[in-house]
């Protein structure tokens, strides 16, 4: 096992404990069977977003009156409403959680999540047990967002507010970064196979007696967590245990050990937990919820909530005897009492101080002259039990200075990490100082036409084939994910040993390619060369099929340093397969094809797209290990639709080869039994699928080369430039 993740070691990162599944796991229809189906609107490539495609919502924030707006969220925080009171007569706390609950399912594995475009409002996170009551939080910001329009998202407004919240209090940020823009539907996300909610006494996703590692690429210990069940590892209060479960779910969600200490003090320096009455006296989730409600759920009985029995958690009380300042009053509390292992009124497991003094306790949330214990959880207790969190924790007592820097680092990094590079974040609070977790590129200059041209002539005089050419830019390019906007060909970081010894990419063969741009490039950065080269190999393949064609890739990138360059944040972004290079490490418990519509779907490729891609990809031989699956031609290396001809041809039978698990196939003449092809499970889905074998064949059909090479060309051009925000955006940083 892992120390630093608590991982078994040697497991496949998409393996369950339920053998094969799919690659989305339960959804939403899964869940509430019964709720309105509006999938049928969405067909045909119709949108369900009601801004248009010609909104453009960095430009909109821009306009906004900042100042304004901050000033109105400022008044909200004590504007007790009697629908929903604040407790202690603040709404900081509540909104805080909000915000962290937004942006806290943010996870490495990939890049999904987060508060990226304001999916809390959304099934199944507006319904999951974590997020409880969180559905008041959303409405008590309809009226701000009402008046501010378009001008500020969702997703922005959740994470802004999150930061009114701590300012209100007295409480360290670091800045913010607006440019979240929302979508208007749930995003289909992978989030665990399990058939039930959190529930005390499951099983959590680690189990190291069995064997069993918490699964890739998911985070939290549980369906229906954001982080940790806080009364420990599926319900039991083994603080131990419970610190096992926070720093490998931490980390899964790119935070450290110190990051770690300081969002969970930082953050229970603030507010509450609930859990005034057992949870089945309440509703149900938002979504499974009456039409009356009008998107409420849990609880809505007035009566119980003007008195403040209210459950989320079940825990119930607060953490600091100052819970709507900020102060170091937790740290203190902490380490000054002995705690109890108790249960609140709800029945859940909870620890409180041993004789407290009455300067310690905490004012009730309603009845300020009413003095109640405060009280940790299990969670909280790993802080103190958990040796290497103790460290991080008595430093923090003994310098408070280090713990205010600490959080307000680790919250940025919390509602930003999904963000991707600085230029990106919109507003007058951006810091200046840029952090590695940015991914940090210099800005760089662009290259003349002549130089561009000069250049590729050079590409095709080296020596380097079409093939090797078209992989490293690739292999550069593809690192990109839309779902945080990291990796792509910026920066060139495919040139650092930690990348470039991943094993999709044909090492030996790539640090060739690289050292033979390195040697003609010039001026030309890296980054520039890399992508020049691909697609001057992409214009020499199409030339040699006769079709002239101009792959009009963007210039001037930048080159990232060894220091800008943080290896180990880079390490989950390793593909375990890659369709398009017909790379798969090994077996896996769920469909190779399911992997490429992933690795597509983060690429931010329609189906058309990865069509082409994958075609064209086989017609110049670009598979990892040079194999010849899929390379369904007798002109490799030349820019063809001879893949969907042939693969399409009635004149091949396929056969499984028994050894490869279902995972390679021959092709033979169906009458002579001459073996002519292999391929894998990635090339034949474009002809078993009905609807990629509809795409195929408008390929494969006379006069449809020329439609696939521009498809092709267009679609490659895209992932060549899917990470240049720093033209996209630079006008508004001008």
């Amino acid at each position: 096992m892992d120390a630093k993740t608590g991982e078994i070691s040697g497991g496949c990162p998409f393996n369950g404990d339920a053998g094969m599944r799919s690659l989305l796991g339960r959804q939403n229809r899964d869940w509430w069977p019964d709720s309105l189906d509006l999938e049928i609107l969405t067909q045909g490539g119709k949108t369900a977003d009601p801004m248009g495609e010609d909104f453009d919502y960095a430009e909109a924030f821009n306009a906004i009156d900042y100042d304004a707006l901050k000033a109105d969220l400022t008044a909200l925080m004590t504007d007790d409403q009697e629908w929903w009171p604040a407790d202690y007569g603040h709404y900081g706390p509540f909104f805080i959680r909000m915000a962290w609950h937004a942006a806290g399912t943010y996870r490495t594995g990939d890049g999904r999540g987060g508060a990226g475009s304001g999916q809390q409002r959304f099934a199944p996170l507006n319904s999951w047990p974590d997020n409880g009551n969180l559905d008041k939080a959303r409405r008590l910001l309809w009226p701000i967002k009402q008046k501010y329009g378009k001008h500020i998202s969702w997703a922005d407004l959740f994470i802004l507010t999150g930061n009114v919240a701590i300012e209100s209090m007295g409480g360290p940020v670091f800045g913010f970064g607006g440019g979240r823009a929302d979508v208007f539907e749930p995003e289909t996300v992978y989030w665990g196979t399990e058939e039930q909610w959190v529930d005390t006494g499951a099983e959590t996703r680690i189990q190291p007696d069995e064997g069993m590692a918490l699964e890739n690429p998911l985070a939290a210990i549980q369906m229906g967590l954001i982080y940790v069940n806080p009364e420990g590892p599926g319900g039991n209060p083994d603080p131990l245990q419970s610190a096992r479960d926070m720093r490998t779910t931490f980390d899964r969600m790119a935070m450290n050990d110190e990051e770690t200490v300081a969002l969970t003090a930082g953050g229970h320096a603030f507010g509450k937990a609930h859990g005034a009455a057992p949870s089945d006296t309440f509703g149900g989730a938002p979504e499974s919820e009456v039409l009356a409600l009008q998107g409420f759920g849990w609880l809505n009985d007035e009566e119980e909530i003007a008195k403040g029995n209210i459950t989320t958690s079940g825990i119930e009380g607060a953490w600091s005897n100052n819970p709507t300042s900020w102060s170091h009053d937790y740290f203190r509390l902490l380490f000054k009492y002995d705690y109890e292992l108790t249960e609140s009124p709800a029945g859940a497991k909870m620890w409180t101080p041993v004789n407290p003094e009455e300067a310690d306790m905490a004012p009730d949330a309603r009845d300020p002259n009413k003095k109640v214990p405060t009280i940790m959880t299990t969670a909280d207790m790993a802080l103190k039990m958990d040796p290497e969190y103790r460290k991080i924790s008595e430093r923090f007592l003994a310098n408070p200075e280090q713990l205010d820097d600490a959080f307000a680092r680790a919250w940025f990094k919390l509602c930003h990490r999904d963000m991707g590079p600085k230029v990106r974040y919109m507003g007058p609070e951006v810091p200046e100082e840029d952090l590695i977790w940015m991914d940090p590129v210099p800005a760089g200059t662009t290259p003349s036409a002549d130089t561009v041209s000069a250049f590729k002539a050079k590409v095709l005089d080296s020596g380097l084939s079409v093939s090797a050419l078209v992989k490293a830019a690739w292999a550069s390019a593809s690192t990109y994910r839309n779902s945080d906007h990291r990796g792509g060909a910026n920066g060139a970081h495919i040139r650092f040993d930690a990348i470039k010894n991943w094993a999709v990419n044909d090492t030996e063969e790539l640090d060739k390619v690289l050292s033979t741009l390195d040697g003609i490039r010039g001026d030309l950065s890296m980054a520039d060369a890399i992508v020049l080269g691909g697609a001057a190999a992409i214009e020499k393949a199409a030339k040699d099929g006769g079709h002239s064609v101009s792959v009009d890739v963007t210039t001037g990138r930048g080159d990232a340093t060894e220091d800008q360059f943080d290896a180990e944040s880079w390490e989950p972004m390793e593909p375990f397969a890659d369709g398009f290079r017909n790379y798969l490490r090994t077996k896996a418990s769920v469909k190779t094809e399911d992997m490429l519509v992933d690795k597509a779907n983060l690429l931010g490729l329609s189906i058309p797209e990865m069509t082409a891609l994958v075609g064209g990809m086989r017609a110049l031989a670009a598979n990892t290990g040079n194999t010849s699956h899929g390379v369904l031609t007798d002109r490799a290396g030349t820019l063809s639709n001879d893949f969907f001809v042939n693969l399409l041809d009635m004149g091949t039978k396929w056969t499984v080869v028994d050894e490869s698990g279902d995972e390679e196939f021959v092709g033979t003449d169906r009458k002579s039994g001459e073996k002519k092809y292999t391929a894998t499970r990635t090339d034949l889905v474009f002809g078993s699928n009905s609807q990629l074998r509809a795409i195929a064949e408008t390929y494969a059909e006379n006069g449809g080369e020329e439609r696939f090479i521009s498809d092709f060309v267009a679609a490659w051009t895209k992932v060549m430039d899917a990470d240049r925000f720093d033209i996209s955006y630079a006008k508004y940083h001008s």
